[in-house]
């Protein structure tokens, strides 16, 4: 008769579950309320115009960025708007933890016979204190609540027996899902491509996993991607104009190249770049040791398979390093943003303990398997340790709890208005405005409104309909009103009047300026 399982053991993973739920609520409290650029920008904008269908009165208040699947920004804007502080911030950190639940999970699989406590805690910590992932927990950043799907994915490939056709239809199902909510995990369904090739039924398997990653990207993404079509054009508009050339934009790919590797030895260097502080792949600073000791842990795991021609790694062992590697290769050559390789970043925790243990066992091939575990399991404590101290998060502004984001909008501005943005980024003050107001912005510079234009005419034809509470021009104070933006539509500041203030969440304020028509 087998003896039961000691209760800790037997309900582990819910343990887990819920301290992976504690730590990310936990955080979320310490780090303080968002206020991050994107969220300021076009993430609190994007939900509120979706859900009241706001999306083709208004005209892009975040700019190219408006234009955005607004689905995976949906979770930040409902707890945001309708849970009071920091309770609200708490909840999202929570979903944000569960990520570590799903490293658990994968690294069960993935290690074995040498998943032992030590060696899951270790992971856990290397994953827990990934520099981007700290900085997106408890905020609107989509890259940490679609990272759930795209894990939850992988661990359903790793855990797929010969013929298991269900698993990878689901594991399609997540990823593409993935895809159609936010483009940039692009990169890891290719890497999932890859690794279901190396599947012991590649054809079937695939076969699955394409049909699934189709269904889950038509309803994660369709039904954005064909009002864009519809609209203008183009299903990713205005992204891929030179491929799609809608006329509401300029034929150009409109990608950002700011962080492209410049050549193959600069590509080579980011990992220790990142573990000396230097940050080529991203606007903040942070310090990550996690890819450089990957790349180390690789070279030495091939290395040592050379030298005693033996197999190191298992057939389920190639497939998720391959998904690790062509993922990263592809997001390198595609964005190098270090936000979009939140997935990677937690990955990098298996990933290390994982050939830790497969270095440690093709050096230590005699003796009780036990010794050899319990040996192993330290060192990888260790070296987790290592990592956590060395590690520093980025931060993309946060603001304390105690002085939680709740201004009050001044009477002048709280009669439906004309608000014309001429400054990024502005767009989150729209939701506090009356709900019949309209707003238009026309500084983007990466998408300049096209004269002539659906955009252009619907900015006109606002302008023809006035409304009760006026024109106005919202920038950041003290900086200064291009006139010039505002010729285009014969607006000049109204110097009978005088500017409105309201607190900025970042604690740059915003300056509403009245506007009167020229003749």
């Amino acid at each position: 008769m087998t003896p039961p399982l000691p209760i800790a053991r037997k309900y582990q993973t819910w343990l887990v579950v819920l301290g992976s739920l504690a730590a990310g609520a936990a955080y979320s409290w310490y780090a303080g309320e968002d206020a991050n650029w994107d969220w300021r920008n076009y993430h609190d904008y994007n939900a509120y115009a979706w859900i009241h269908g706001f999306w083709d009165r208004d005209v892009a208040p975040g700019g190219i960025q408006t234009f955005l699947n607004p689905l995976p920004y949906l979770p930040a804007y409902l707890l945001r708007h309708h849970v009071g502080a920091p309770l609200w911030g708490m909840i999202l950190g929570a979903i944000h933890g569960l990520n570590l639940a799903l490293i658990y999970v994968l690294s069960l699989r993935l290690l074995g016979n040498a998943a032992t406590a030590l060696a899951l805690a270790s992971t856990l910590m290397i994953a827990a204190f990934g520099p981007m992932t700290l900085s997106e927990v408890g905020t609107s950043f989509a890259d940490i609540l679609t990272a759930m799907p795209v894990i939850t994915g992988l661990a359903l490939i790793l855990c797929a027996e010969s013929g298991d056709r269900a698993r990878y239809l689901v594991a399609g199902l997540l990823i593409g899902g993935a895809v159609g909510l936010k483009l940039t995990n692009m990169a890891f369904l290719l890497g999932a491509f890859v690794a279901v090739l190396l599947a012991a039924r590649p054809l079937s398997a695939l076969l699955f996993f394409a049909l699934g990653a189709m269904v889950g990207g038509v309803a994660a993404g369709g039904g954005w991607c064909w009002m864009l079509w519809r609209e203008f054009g183009n299903p990713v508009f205005p992204f891929y104009n030179s491929i799609f050339r809608s006329p509401e934009a300029a034929p150009l790919a409109n990608a950002d190249l700011r962080f492209l590797p410049d050549g193959l030895w600069d590509a080579f260097l980011y990992p220790f770049d990142w573990l000396v502080g230097k940050h080529p792949s991203s606007e903040e600073p942070f310090r990550d040791p996690r890819f450089a000791l990957v790349f180390l842990l690789l070279i030495a795991t091939a290395m040592v398979a050379a030298i005693r021609r033996t197999a190191i790694l298992a057939r389920r062992d190639k497939q998720f390093l391959v998904f690790f590697a062509v993922a990263y290769e592809a997001w390198l050559l595609e964005f190098s943003i270090h936000r979009y390789a939140i997935v990677l970043e937690l990955l990098c925790a298996p990933v290390i303990v994982l050939l830790i243990c497969h270095l440690w066992r093709a050096f230590q091939a005699e003796g009780p398997p036990r010794h050899r575990y319990g040996v192993v399991s330290a060192l990888t404590i260790v070296v987790a340790v290592g990592i956590v101290l060395w590690s520093q998060p980025a931060d993309w502004t946060r603001r304390p709890w105690s002085a939680a984001y709740h201004p009050a909008v001044p009477p002048a501005l709280r009669e439906p208005a004309t608000f014309m943005l001429i400054e990024k980024p502005v767009g989150y003050v729209v939701p506090m405005l009356s709900p019949a107001s309209r707003a238009y912005q026309i500084a983007d510079i990466v998408m300049p409104i096209v004269p002539g234009g659906i955009l252009d005419r619907r900015i006109r034809q606002g302008l023809a309909d006035p409304l009760p509470g006026g024109l106005w021009a919202v920038h950041l104070r003290d900086s200064p009103i291009h006139q010039g933006l505002l010729d285009a539509y014969q607006l000049r500041l109204d110097s009978s009047r005088h500017c409105e203030r309201l607190e900025g969440a970042d604690l740059v304020d915003l300056e509403f300026c009245p506007l009167t028509r020229t003749p």
